[in-house]
C-alpha cells in the first residue's frame, strides 16, 4: 500500500503557460493531483502530488530564461520534490541559440547531474520522432507550417542537430530500434551513452506505449526534459515505488463556475486559424488589428463595446489571429517584438475589463496570449481538471472566487475547440 506523502513528488518547469497546462493535464490523467503556478509563487500549494511552474521563458534572452528556470528549480527543491521535469513545446520551438539547450545545461549543473533525455513526442497531437527527426502528423517539422512561426521558425527537423547547435554538451540519440524493445533496453542505452560522455539524448517515440517505456527507464534520472507526452510515463514510477496512490477520477475534480464567457485568440497558428474560421461561420467575433493599435485607435474600447452587445446572449470571440502572410506584413511594418506585444497587451486589457463586467469563463488561444491574460486577471495558480482536447484541460483558478479557464497552445485543438471548451467550462448556451 503506498505510503502517505505530504511533499509533492514531481516538480516541473514549463517555458510557457499553455505548455504548463498541457503538462499538468497529462499528470492528472495519470492520477496525480496537480497545481500549476503562474511564475514562482509566494506560497506553497497543499495536498498535491505535482507542481508545474509556468514561466514565460521560451523566447526571452537565454540568460533570462536560465535565471527564471533556476529560480523555479530552487523553489521546487524547497518544496521537497523528488524528480524534476523541464517542459518545452512538442514542436521543439526554439531559436538557433536556445533556449532549450542553455536551460537544460543550467538545470543539470544545478542538480549536479550528468545526463538527461529530450523527448518532445506527443502522439495524440501527431508529434512523433523517428531517427531523430520530428514529424507533425505525416510531415517533417520543417514542412508542417512551423517553418513560418513568427517567433521561433523551425526549419530543421533533425533534433540532434538542432539541440547540438544550442549546447556545448554532447548530444546523442536513442533510436526507435532501442525504444521498441522496452524500458530495460532504453535504460541500458542510457548507461552506455553516459559512458560515451553524452549529456543529453534525443529519444525516438511513435506511440504512447513508447512514452510509458521511456518514462519507466527514467525513474532514476534527477531531470527529465521534453514535451508533455513523456510525462505519461513518470507517475507510474512513483506508484511502483510506493510513493503515490493514484487518485483516479478525483484528481480532475474542479469547482463549478458561473458567469459570462469569452474566447480570446492571439495565436497565428494553423490550428487556431481553423478554430477562428469555424467560429466565424455562426457566432459573433471582433478582430483586433495590430496596425490600428499602433496608430493609437481605440481598438480596446471598440472590442469592449462589441462584447457588451453580445455576451449576455451568447459567448463571443475577440481575436488577432490571421494568416502567416499577413503576420509577416505586420511584422515588417511594426517589428516582430512590437507586433506581438501590442496584441498581448490589448487582449490582456480586454480580459481585465471583462472580468469586472461579470465574465468568469475564459478560453484563451496562444501561449504568449495566455500568459499575458492570466497575469492581467490576477491568477496566481490553477487547479487542473479533465481534458477537453489532447493537450488542453479545463482549469480553475485558486482563491475565494475561482475563474474557469481553458489555456490552449496555438497548435492544439480540433476545429470546433472553442465551443467544446466553453461547454466543458459550464456554458450551457451552446
Amino acid at each position: 500500500m503506498p505510503t502517505q506523502q505530504t511533499a509533492p513528488l514531481l516538480g516541473c518547469i514549463a517555458d510557457d503557460f499553455t505548455g504548463a497546462t498541457d503538462l499538468a493535464n497529462m499528470l492528472v490523467r495519470e492520477g496525480m493531483r496537480t497545481v500549476q503556478t503562474i511564475g514562482v509563487p509566494d506560497t506553497a500549494p497543499q495536498d498535491v502530488d505535482a507542481i508545474v511552474v509556468a514561466l514565460k521563458s521560451r523566447t526571452v534572452p537565454a540568460d533570462e530564461a536560465i535565471a527564471d528556470s533556476l529560480a523555479a528549480l530552487s523553489w521546487l527543491q524547497r518544496q521537497g520534490c523528488r524528480q524534476f521535469f523541464f517542459k518545452y513545446c512538442s514542436t521543439f520551438d526554439s531559436t538557433a541559440k536556445g533556449n532549450i539547450g542553455p536551460v537544460t545545461d543550467a538545470l543539470l549543473q544545478a542538480l549536479g547531474s550528468d545526463f538527461t533525455i529530450a523527448c518532445p513526442v506527443f502522439p495524440e497531437t501527431g508529434r512523433t520522432l523517428y531517427r531523430g527527426h520530428l514529424f507533425i502528423q505525416d510531415q517533417l517539422l520543417s514542412e508542417s507550417g512551423m517553418q513560418n512561426h513568427p517567433l521561433t521558425p523551425m526549419t530543421d527537423p533533425n533534433l540532434v542537430r538542432v539541440l547540438q547547435a544550442q549546447t556545448p554538451s554532447k548530444v546523442g540519440l536513442i533510436g526507435y530500434p532501442v525504444v521498441m524493445q522496452g524500458s530495460d533496453k532504453i535504460h541500458a542505452e542510457i548507461a552506455a551513452l553516459r559512458q560515451q560522455g553524452v549529456r543529453v539524448a534525443i529519444v525516438d517515440a511513435l506511440e504512447n506505449k513508447d512514452l510509458y517505456a521511456i518514462g519507466a527507464a527514467c525513474a532514476d534520472l534527477q531531470l527529465v526534459t521534453g514535451g508533455s507526452g513523456i510525462a505519461l510515463g513518470l507517475p507510474g514510477n512513483f506508484v511502483r515505488a510506493g510513493l503515490l496512490n493514484p487518485h483516479n477520477g478525483k484528481a480532475a475534480e474542479l469547482p463549478a463556475v458561473d458567469g459570462l464567457s469569452i474566447v480570446l485568440a492571439g495565436s497565428a497558428s494553423m490550428a487556431t486559424n481553423a478554430q477562428v474560421s469555424a467560429w466565424l461561420e455562426k457566432r459573433p467575433a471582433f478582430r483586433i488589428d495590430p496596425l490600428a493599435l499602433a496608430r493609437g485607435e481605440p481598438v480596446v474600447a471598440q472590442a469592449l463595446a462589441f462584447a457588451g452587445q453580445h455576451l449576455q446572449q451568447q459567448p463571443a470571440l475577440i481575436y488577432a489571429t490571421t494568416t502567416p502572410e499577413q503576420v509577416k506584413q505586420v511584422q515588417a511594418e511594426l517589428g516582430v517584438e512590437r507586433a506581438g506585444l501590442l496584441i498581448e497587451q490589448a487582449l490582456a486589457e480586454i480580459a481585465a475589463a471583462l472580468l469586472t463586467q461579470g465574465v468568469r469563463r475564459f478560453v484563451i488561444a496562444g501561449g504568449e496570449t495566455s500568459g499575458a491574460v492570466v497575469k492581467a486577471l490576477g491568477v496566481h495558480a490553477l487547479r487542473i481538471g479533465a481534458q477537453i482536447d489532447p493537450g488542453v484541460p479545463a482549469t480553475a483558478s485558486t482563491g475565494a472566487t475561482p475563474l474557469a479557464l481553458a489555456l490552449k497552445s496555438g497548435n492544439f485543438g480540433s476545429a470546433v475547440f472553442f465551443e467544446k471548451a466553453l461547454r466543458h467550462l459550464g456554458d450551457t448556451r451552446l
